[in-house]
């Protein structure tokens, strides 16, 4: 047992007994106790089943004690610890939030409880019980029994878990009929009921659609009425809103919440995101290198942690109620997972890299002091560099609602530019750059405060005058940019954000040349350009996709250098080392293959081949989406560092406000295609002149449970409010 956890007492109440609890489900007074010191105990009050109905002992649905998974090492004969002496407990109808860094043993646990480790190598110690049975003796049909039935589990990527030559009616029905002894019009029906409960539109047309026929929100709905077919009395939650939207999260996060309040369902909410645990569970479980860290109510936990790694990791979520400060690795630069007792040496036995230089956006201090108590206080960056559209000047008179249109997202806007999501590794390659950076953007702010009229004159990088993109033809035609005008100076950061299908990618590649505009057009340094742009790159959303699996990442980052005539090999493999180590990785990393590496330093590699061709500008498009929050910080401090550094313009695109507000100069907010509201970051979000951007903020999650609560149900009442005729 993990005898170090931080424990605190179990919250008093928190989960609602619904209406719709699943047959033999009644009302308990209390949670039972857990056993053992790393135990955490369910919601105290909530639906529990009577006596017989599936539960454990005390009535828990959920009892984990002692638990260890030490995965093989291949080749090795060795074992990787990965989660260790990890002990908890769920009562019915409570929630439970699971939370921590990548590698942390959080996915580990959620499969762990469902028996999915069984006949895979991995070594297993501690009892689990779920609904009373012990998931490591279960037999065969126990366990299908187990899976869909008593518990069901909704994955991270709805895109990969939906196969793509089945209709979603059709998958969904499957399950049900695995389970239960129906006709195929009835699960078919069936179906069509959950996919309805979960919010899905004219569900008996949708049903019969394909899963790349829906957009991302609506496949991760999907999953969630696959999850919901069979009346499970717990649903395990994955990272399910990762890369979403905060629209499109905020209403993931009320679904599931609705589910817990008809259904009496008990939640298990794995995510890295600290604010969406806030706002739905009643108890959090802080993990670290495979080891619970903290438990307790959640509002406990997040308003005073007893853990210095728990104060560090809400220290690095950006918020939206202040601007930039910097990030502080203190806390975070430690366990990873680990070699069991009786396994030989790691095959590699480097640590992560630490951060280069003075490390930038992030949160510090918010949650109580540094672990290690630093105050000093630390100048803005490039405040005063105004970059807005031609004629715009700094002040108030730079921050405006834009009118136009009432703008339009059909959903098949996102599905016309599914293809165009991630850009194949060949066009980030294909660019030629510039040797030598002018003059002008060497002069690196440095942190320095600039002068609104020295700012004034900093050069214009880019600059989009009037840009529209379209795609299709004739009636089916779909405008994804229309009428767009904006311009990057040297050392700023434009920040631009918006739902799926606003068009935020759309208008980041043709600011790189990677689409051109149907209309309008771009000018670099004053020059209209078509086409792939000298001097600009990309740093792609997906780092796995946007690298060649099969080609080392040094020769990935040699690419650029090789496209743009350098020849002499000698040159390009010091270049690449000097990028390598820039970027906080080593140079003797050359010959490694994607797949050896972390999200984040994947995500490290794609800024190392951005910045090869020496370029004034660099769009980043999500750069940080699917990154849990501490990697995500550091990858943002890499950026603005090396922003510092070599002047470069930058166009962030995120759906997270909170990030953009972290680290940007000028914000830009789009939806269909248009954008509403433009003007300097803080001016934007401390008084927002568009609906439309009061409702982006609204949708961010809070760290403060009341305040989460709060807006559930402002968004619960507007959608149940009666319409005026």
């Amino acid at each position: 047992m993990n005898t170090g956890t931080n424990t605190r007492p179990a919250a008093g109440a928190g989960s609602a007994a619904g209406a719709g609890s699943v047959a033999g489900v009644g009302t308990a007074k209390g949670a039972g106790s857990a056993k053992g010191a790393g135990s955490v105990t369910g919601a105290g009050v909530g639906p529990a089943a009577g006596p017989g109905a599936g539960t454990g002992a005390g009535g828990l649905l959920v009892e984990v004690d002692g638990l260890t998974v030490d995965f093989p090492v291949g080749g090795t004969g060795g074992h990787l610890r990965a989660v260790d002496s990890l002990s908890l407990t769920l009562a019915p109808g409570g929630a439970l939030g699971i939370v921590g860094e990548s590698g942390s043993g959080k996915s580990t646990v959620a499969a762990a409880l469902l028996g999915l480790h069984r006949g895979t190598g991995t070594r297993l110690g501690g009892t689990v019980r779920v609904g009373g049975l012990d998931v490591a003796t279960a037999g065969p049909a126990e366990l299908r029994a187990l899976r869909g039935g008593t518990a069901a589990m909704v994955f991270q990527d709805p895109l990969s878990s939906l196969d793509p030559y089945y209709s979603v009616g059709d998958q969904i029905a499957e399950v049900h009929r695995v389970h239960a002894d129906v006709s195929r019009r009835a699960a078919r029906a069936r179906a069509v009921e959950v996919l309805d409960r979960v919010g899905i539109p004219d569900a008996a047309r949708r049903a019969r659609s394909r899963p790349h026929e829906f957009s991302g929100g609506m496949r991760q709905r999907a999953l969630i009425a696959m999850a919901l077919a069979c009346e499970p009395r717990l649903l395990i939650a994955d990272e399910p809103t990762t890369a979403l939207d905060v629209t499109v999260q905020a209403q993931i996060l009320d679904l599931l919440h609705g589910l817990r309040e008809e259904r009496g369902l008990g939640l298990l909410l794995v995510t890295h995101d600290v604010g969406v645990a806030a706002g739905s569970v009643d108890e959090v479980l802080v993990m670290r290198g495979g080891r619970a860290v903290e438990r307790g109510p959640v509002a406990g936990v997040l308003a005073a942690p007893a853990d210095p790694y728990t104060a560090a990791l809400l220290a690095a979520v950006p918020r939206l109620d202040a601007a930039r400060v910097p990030f502080q690795p203190d806390g975070l630069d430690g366990t990873r997972p680990r070699l069991a007792d009786d396994s030989p040496p790691p095959l590699r036995g480097d640590s992560p890299p630490p951060l280069r230089g003075e490390p930038l956006p992030g949160r510090q201090g918010e949650a109580g002091p540094s672990p290690r108590g630093n105050t000093q206080p630390r100048r803005r960056l490039r405040r005063g560099v105004w970059g807005g559209a031609p004629g715009l000047q700094p002040g108030s008179a730079g921050h405006r609602a834009l009118p136009g249109p009432a703008p339009q997202t059909p959903a098949r806007l996102d599905m016309a530019r599914a293809g165009l999501d991630v850009a194949p590794a060949e066009l980030d390659v294909a660019r030629a750059g510039l040797d030598v950076a002018p003059a002008e953007l060497d002069v690196a702010r440095a942190g320095l405060d600039v002068a609104p009229e020295v700012a004034s004159a900093a050069a214009v990088v880019v600059e989009a005058v009037g840009v529209g993109r379209r795609f299709g033809r004739g009636v089916g035609a779909v405008d994804a940019v229309g009428g767009v005008s904006l311009a990057v100076r040297a050392g700023e950061t434009l920040g631009i954000v918006g739902e799926s299908g606003s068009g935020k990618s759309t208008l980041g590649r043709m600011l790189v040349g990677l689409l051109d505009p149907s209309t309008g057009l771009i000018r670099h340094a004053g020059r209209e350009v078509r086409g792939v742009a000298p001097g600009a790159q990309m740093v792609f959303q997906d780092p796995v996709s946007s690298l060649n699996p099969r080609r080392s990442i040094g020769e990935s980052i040699a690419d650029p250098l090789r496209a743009a005539g350098e020849r002499d090999e000698a040159a390009v493999r010091a270049r690449v080392g000097d990028l390598l180590t820039r970027v906080g990785l080593d140079a003797a990393h050359y010959d490694r293959y994607p797949h050896e590496f972390s999200g984040g330093q994947r995500q490290r590699v794609g800024i190392a081949r951005a910045l090869a061709p020496r370029p004034r500008l660099v769009v980043c498009d999500e750069p940080v989406s699917a990154l849990d929050v501490t990697t995500q910080a550091q990858v943002t401090a890499l950026l603005a560092e090396l922003q510092r550094e070599l002047g470069l313009a930058l166009v962030f695109i995120a759906h997270d406000l909170a990030v953009v507000r972290q680290v940007s100069d000028r914000v830009a907010v789009m939806r269909g295609g248009l954008v509403v509201e433009e003007g300097p970051v803080d001016e934007v979000y401390g008084n927002p002149q568009h609906a439309y951007t009061r409702q982006l903020l609204a949708a961010v999650p809070s760290l403060d449970p009341a305040v989460a609560a709060e807006r559930r149900s402002a968004r619960r009442a507007a959608r149940t409010a009666p319409v005026a005729v």
